[in-house]
Parts: C-alpha cells; structure tokens; sequence
C-alpha cells in the first residue's frame, strides 16, 4: 500500500497510468474533432454567405481537459484510493489482533473501535482471516468464540462485542490461545495495548515477534489511565491519593463524591505538580455530606481505577457519650469521658447528654462509663434502641462493682477482681489473643498491656460464645450479647487507667473504632461469613447490578484477592451492611509501557475512521464520461449548446461535490401548503431530532419504526410512523415524546430554541436524551451537558426501584438498549406538574440502536453482552417510556389502594 499523507492506494501500480496523460494530451491536441457539415445554400446566397468559423485544427483547450481528468479518474479507481488507511499488511499468514481489554484500556476505548475496523477492513480488502486475542480474563464462552481463525464478517462481530474489563490483564496467560491457533506463514501481529508495562510487556512483544510481525499501538502521555487510591480518613474528612504512570508536566483532574442515588456531592480540583506521579487531595466536608458519600471518581478518566467505592470504614459516625454521674472537670486524667473523648474523636462525631437526650437524634453507638444506676426508663429505651439495630457499649467501674444491673450481657459476680494489688499474690494481667470471631480479630496487642483489675462474670454455659476479648488466665474481659438487630457490649475494665492501662494504648482506639463500625454491619477482616455481590463496577468505572457469574467474598479475601471474572470490584454484602471491593490496592505494577526491543513497531492510536473513496472517484469518471460525450455531441452540431460548452464542464467539474453535498441530510423549507404537520396529529407519533449524521437519523427512524411495530402488536397503542424534527423550526407540541441523540457535533441550543423547548417541557412533553455513550467514553453525556446550558433542566436522580418508569407495563429492574450498565436519570420527586411525568429522561443504551429494524423486521444492530434477552428488554422498556408518558403516573396512586379500601371499610 503506498500513501501520500492521510490518503493510501490498496493498488499503487495502477498509478503509473499516470505517466501516460502526456501521451494522451498529445493525441489529444492532434486528433482535432469531426468537420462540422453546413449545408450547400442556394446560388443567390453564396454571396451573403459569411462562414463565422473555420474548422478547428485542434480539440478545444475545455475538452481536452474534461478528457484528461477522465483518464486521470479511471486511472485513481483503478489505484483504489482510501483515506486514513492503516499499513500495508506484510506477512503472508493471517491477521491477529492482539487487545489489552483490562481496565486501563476503558478512557480511550474509541480509539480501539476505530482502530478495530481500520484494522478488519484492511485484512477484508486483501481477503486474510483474522484472529482475535484478549489478554483480559473473561468467560470461557468468550474464550471458545475466539480459539481459531475468523473471517472479517466474524472477526467484526467478535470485536464489537468485546467490552473492558474491571481487572487487570494477563498476558502471558493469553498467549496460550495464540499458540493453539493454527497459524501458516508468518502472521501480521497488531497488539493494542492499553499503555502499561504491567511487568509483562517485554516478555510478551518478544513471544509476539516470534509468530510473525509486530506492531504495537499504545497510548501515551495524558491519555494513559489514572489510578485512584481508596480515600483515608482523617477529622476534617477524607485524603485522596491519585497516580498516574509516568511523569510530566502540569495536569489537573477533578474529583467527584457522588451518594447512593448519584447525585453529586462535592466536586473539587486536584492536580499533578510537573514531574510528580502522584496527587493528593484533602477533601473537607460536613459529616453529613461524608457519611451519604457511596463513591469518588475522576472526571473524564471513565475506567475501574478511576473510580473507589466508599463503605461505612470512612464514614465518620456520631457516638453518643452518656454524661458522667461524677465528673470531674477539675481532674480530667481521672474522667473516664477524657479517655474515651480523646479515643474516638479522630473518626467519628460525638456527641454528650443524657440517654433520653442522646437517642432524639441518631447514632452509630452509645457509651456509657460506669454511670450508676439506670433507671427503668432509660433501660427500656436502651433495649429498644438496641432492638431496632444500635449498638451499647458499657464500661465496668466502682459504681458497677457495687450495684448489680439487669442491663448486661452475663451475670457479674459481687464486687470485683483485684490483680497485683498490695495484699495479692498475683500480678497484672495480659490479654489473650482475639478468636477468629471477635470483631477484633486482627489487631496487635501491645506487650506492655496489662489488667489490674476487673468485674468478673459468673460462669455459665454460653459464656464462651459471649466472650470476645479475655485474659491470658481465661477471664473474660469483653463479652456481648445480641439484643434483635443490635448488641450490647460490655468491658470489664474502667474506661479511665484506674483499673488497666489500657485506655492508654492505640489498641483502645482500634478496638473502639471496630465497634463504630459494628454498629453499621461492616463485616470485620476476621468475619468468615460469605458476602454476596450486590452491586458491580464495570471496566467504564460505572456502578450498576451484580455481574452476571458474580460469586461471593468472604471479609477475610477482601485485602488478599485482586478483582476477577468471578469476583468483580463493587459492593458485597446485603442492603444494609454492605463492603467495598476496590480494583486500586491490587494495582501493582503500574508504569508506562518501556523499551519493546528491536523489530517491534509502535504507533500511536489513529483516531479517523478509513473511508474508501473509490466509489466516490469512479462516480466522478461518470459524470465526466457524461460530460464528455454531451459536449462531443454539442461540437458536432446535434445540440445548440455549442456555445456553453465551457459551462458544462464547470457543471461537470461540480457535480461530484454536489453528490457528496446531497448524501448529508438537510432540511429543505417547509412548503406553503405542506400537510406534514397535520399528518402528526392524526396518529400518536414519536419525533426525533434530526442531526445532520446520515447514520444516526437513519438509526433513529429505524429504531423508533421498529417500537412503534412492537408497541402496535402488543399493546392498544395506535402509533404511525416517527418525524424527523428540528426543535428551533418546527412545532413540538403534536409529540408526546422526542428522542434526542446526541453526537459529538452537536452544537449548543440557542437561546430562542431553549426557550421554545422549555415551554414544551412545561406544557406536558417528554425529552429522552440518549448520549450513546455506554460503548465507550463519557463524550456523549459531558456533551450534553455543554449543549443543554440553556434548558431550564429540573434536578435529576437515578431511576429508583419503585418508579413509575419500572411498572407502567412490564415490570422491569433495568433499562438497556444496544448497551447497559449506565444509569438512567429521571426528574427528582417532588412535584405534580404533568401528571407526575418526568420532563426531561437522560440515559446512554442507544436505544435506538437496539430498536432499529430493516424491512424485514431483522434487528440491524448487535446488541452487547446480552443478546436477544437484552433486545427483548430494550423493547420492554420502550413500551414502558410510551405507556409512561401517554398515560401518565396514574400507577403511582397503586400504593394508596391499601389506604383508599380502608376509608371505604373494605
């Protein structure tokens, strides 16, 4: 293949036709055009006969011309011209794509896809098959589909349903399948990588170069992946670290906090100085803000290592300390409160008052030090508290010792145990290491640690099963009891150093801070309890349902195990106690890709898409084949357009651009009696926005035939045909709904248009907004975002389960379309306006896409990963977004029925 430029030709030889044109210039000039016949006149004439011309000598300076870019046409569609054209393949063996599908690979996805089908139509023109490598774990479907040689139309479909994983890639493990396919000759190699040496990547080209010819595409500089590190808690709220792989200048990303509903929550700048790799953030926030945080992202990174998920270890609860009956202001050291302040401030908000006063608002724990006796009130509010989940914390001390309490987990003896003392023969006690099912399995204890005195629990049967923490003699020193969802925890010691030292050691704070904990559900390291998934990321860092083949975690696997197919990074748990599995703290080795050695190309990332123009230029030769003969015609006296014949060359000479100006769809100004806006309100039809791309409103009109045919046959609805619309041209208001995709040149809404959309809003329409962006980037939804500054867009939230939208026909849990995975946003709660319908739905499945049929009813478009079951889906939720919007929320009302037969007295 030989390019000049951006343009190659698959068959350069035929260029050096062009040596010829001379000869044909001259021939040309020598060959002059057939004699003109005039006929003879009569006799009397010959005298007023004037012959205004003689016949040429030679072929017209515009004929000869037309006749040389004819040739000069022929000659370029024999050569096959395409534009953006990748390398020549090299080899005489098969093409193989080798892809680095981990997370890293997520940001610059895109690219991937161009280069995917630059790739595939090169080895289509030269008819080689291909084979289609991942060097990311996936299923063993997956694996078979790609164990042998694929035509291109094979190849193509295999690719496009290739997605990023949420993990790292193995590539050494990959090359397994690359050597059980059968490969003759010496293969052309293209490995797409992700940019990262992951510790492999010389190994692995020199294993590439021994199969055949290797060329490595890898991304570099400001396109490499980021990695963002779990946050640290710290009192004004979390630290954030970011790494990226190698150095260079300036760059400053921003951060994002989102809440279990996706709303955004804190939004803030973190910058790399100039040759540092790694960025720190300290983000400040209320503990309100802090504790409602479920994940941080970086913008525009969109991959698993963007993004951390956040469980109840870094959130800063409120601990309630019951107010000493004997405080001692003037002697803090002697407080037990001073102790325990001191402990637990670093993490979590306290709070002081009386029981009653404390449990008016929530808390995570209660403490109380030794407080006396309780009365009966304050007891039965503690048993209820601990009933509805909430965790007591009790400390022993003199009082105590003194008085027995109901309120225990064990029975105590009377009085206490004195250990060292000056009358005793014993020394102060040790502790004992923690059992595999204390909630303080795990922690150090200090040597130095030492019990010298305690209240001591009558012996009994359960007694072993209470105890979480004891003495090196056996003694228990910590025992609690489970009271409904809570605990009630009980220390044998004094909060202050009277009895122990250990209120002075870090293993007070650690087993303090365990116990916070304990009173949200978080499973402890140590716990050995099975923790489904409940929620999964993708390799585009979005959060969303469970992978399919997801297993369980144990707490214990959490720090040891690196994310996999079958144990994906997301939340584990059940709804309510739930622990975040992060794909950052297995990343390990992380640098930029190195030195490949000798006879391994690189090359960057080609972001073009190939176009053959060949059509484009034999189309040309026609015309001016065309061209040509009406003019040879006109010379020879058949036409009486002898004399602007210079014009239709310029006519000729245009008419290729005009053809290439006309396959753009344009909207042509609506007739004076034009009766398309009286056939839209003769059926419930759906618009959708016209927008200049020959494919996507192709796509468009198809997709939304196809759910108006599968609305028609299941449901009453009598919908027509879609509308192609302009919003700032034509009237909205015959349109219940308008689907709105976005594309990259997409241009901002003018001020006169947003104000006309907005009445529409108000006025009881719908706008679905489809960024398409679920197969790769977020362009789509920050373009949106840029685009829509001018609509007066309510507050939006995530789609909740028990949404109007999920019931209106079918019951359903997601929404996919071509692809799934992301979020779909409806307007926030709160207002009845338009029967409850949400104006505005933003999403990016490509719907579209997933409805489009052909005139046969055959889907035109793969849908991903899903298949059919994911097709069928995308049509139940179209049904559900039409029944939604002509019906109204009247399904929302079904949840006062209970109500409304009650008043009735049924």
């Amino acid at each position: 293949m030989f390019g000049l430029g951006a343009l190659s030709f698959v068959a350069p030889v035929a260029l050096l036709g062009l040596i010829a044109l001379p000869v044909v210039w001259w021939l040309l000039r020598v060959i002059p055009p057939a004699s003109r016949r005039v006929p003879f006149p009569a006799i009397r004439l010959i005298m007023k006969l004037v012959n205004p011309e003689e016949s040429s000598a030679k072929t017209p300076w515009w004929l000869t011309l037309l006749r040389l870019s004819l040739v000069t046409a022929a000659i370029l569609a024999a050569a096959h011209p395409v534009l953006n054209a990748g390398n020549k393949l090299a080899g005489d063996g098969p093409m193989v794509l080798v892809v680095d599908d981990g997370w890293a690979s997520a940001k610059t996805w895109n690219k991937r896809r161009t280069a995917f089908n630059n790739l595939l139509n090169q080895a289509e023109r030269e008819n080689r098959s291909v084979a289609v490598i991942t060097t990311a774990p996936g299923s063993a479907a997956q694996a078979r589909a790609m164990n042998s040689l694929l035509s291109g139309d094979a190849a193509r479909e295999v690719v496009q349903a290739i997605q990023p994983k949420p993990w790292g890639v193995d590539r050494m493990a990959s090359l397994a399948v690359l050597n059980d396919i059968a490969v003759s000759g010496k293969a052309d190699i293209f490995w797409l990588s992700d940019g990262l040496d992951h510790g492999s990547a010389r190994a692995f080209a020199d294993a590439l170069a021994q199969k055949g010819n290797v060329a490595v595409f890898a991304d570099g500089g400001t396109d490499l992946a980021k990695l963002l590190q779990p946050p640290v808690s710290n009192q004004a709220g979390l630290t954030l670290k970011a790494t990226r792989a190698e150095e260079g200048g300036a760059e400053t990303l921003t951060v994002r906090a989102r809440g279990q509903d996706g709303g955004v929550l804190a939004r803030k700048a973190l910058t790399f100085d100039a040759g540092e790799k790694e960025a720190t953030l300290d983000l400040e926030l209320p503990g309100e803000i802090r504790n409602r945080i479920t994940l941080i992202e970086l913008e525009g990174e969109a991959s698993a290592g963007g993004v951390v998920l956040v469980d109840e270890r870094w959130r800063r609860r409120p601990v309630g300390l019951v107010t000493s009956a004997d405080p001692k202001g003037d002697r803090p050291l002697l407080d037990e409160m001073h102790y325990l302040d001191r402990a637990l401030e670093p993490f979590t908000e306290i709070r002081r008052g009386s029981v009653e006063d404390l449990l008016k608002r929530e808390l995570a724990l209660l403490v109380l030090a030794d407080p006396g006796k309780m009365s009966r009130a304050d007891r039965n509010r503690l048993t209820k508290w601990m009933g509805d989940g909430g965790v007591v914390l009790r400390f022993a001390g003199p009082r105590l010792a003194n008085n027995t309490d109901p309120l225990l987990p064990v029975r105590l003896r009377k009085g206490d145990r004195e250990l060292g003392g000056a009358l005793s023969w014993s020394k102060p006690a040790r502790l004992a290491a923690f059992g595999e099912k204390s909630p303080f399995a795990g922690l150090t204890i200090p040597k130095d640690v030492r019990i010298n005195r305690q209240v001591l629990a009558q012996p009994s049967v359960d007694l072993p099963e209470k105890t979480w923490a004891q003495l090196t003699d056996g003694t228990p020193l910590v025992t609690a009891e489970k009271h409904g969802a809570g605990w009630l925890v009980f220390v044998h010691t004094t909060a202050n150093p009277t009895w122990s030292n250990l209120p002075l050691s870090g293993l007070f704070v650690g087993m303090l801070q365990n116990l916070v904990q304990l009173s949200r559900g978080v499973a402890g390291e140590s716990d050995e309890r099975l923790l489904k998934p409940v929620q999964s990321i993708d390799g585009f860092g979005r959060l969303g349902s469970p992978r399919d083949g997801a297993l369980g975690l144990k707490a214990t696997e959490f720090a040891a195990r690196k994310p996999d197919p079958r144990h994906p990074p997301g939340f584990y748990g059940d709804g309510t106690a739930r622990r975040a599995f992060n794909l950052s703290p297995s990343v390990t080795n992380y640098l930029a890709l190195g030195d490949l050695g000798q006879g391994v190309s690189r090359e960057a990332y080609q972001e073009a898409k190939e176009t053959d123009l060949r059509a484009w230029v034999l189309t040309a030769a026609m015309l001016l084949l065309l061209a040509d003969i009406v003019a040879s015609l006109a010379l020879r006296g058949f036409f009486v357009m002898a004399k602007v014949a210079p014009q239709v060359l310029v006519i000729a000479l245009m008419m290729p651009a005009v053809a290439m100006a006309q396959s753009i769809p344009q909207r042509s100004p609506a007739p004076v009696n034009d009766d398309r806006e009286f056939a839209a309100t003769l059926k419930v039809r759906v618009a959708y926005v016209r927008t200049g791309n020959r494919q996507i409103d192709e796509t468009s009109h198809a997709g939304l035939v196809g759910l108006a045919y599968i609305a028609n046959s299941r449901t009453a609805a009598e919908l027509g045909d879609p509308i192609a619309i302009d919003p700032g041209a034509d009237e909205l208001s015959y349109f219940p709904l308008i689907y709105w995709p976005i594309t990259e040149q997409a241009e901002v809404i003018s001020v006169d248009t947003a104000a006309k959309i907005n009445r529409y809003l108000k006025s009881g329409g719908t706008i679905l907004f489809d960024t398409r962006d679920s197969g790769g980037s977020n362009f789509g939804a920050d373009r949106l975002e840029e685009i829509a500054r001018n609509l007066d867009v309510p507050p939006m939230r995530a789609v909740p389960s028990d949404h109007v939208l999920t019931k209106a026909y079918y019951l359903l849990r997601e929404f996919p379309g071509r692809w799934t995975g992301s979020r779909v946003w409806v307007e926030r709660d709160g207002s009845r306006i338009n029967d409850g319908v949400s104006s505005v739905i933003v999403g990016g499945h490509d719907w579209a896409a997933a409805w489009a049929l052909d005139d046969a009813r055959k889907p035109l478009y793969p849908v991903v990963p899903g298949g059919e079951r994911q097709r069928e889906m995308s049509y139940r939720f179209g049904i559900n977004l039409l029944m939604y919007v002509l019906t109204g929320n009247y399904k929302a009302d079904q949840v006062h029925v209970p109500a409304i037969m009650e008043r009735l007295g049924q």
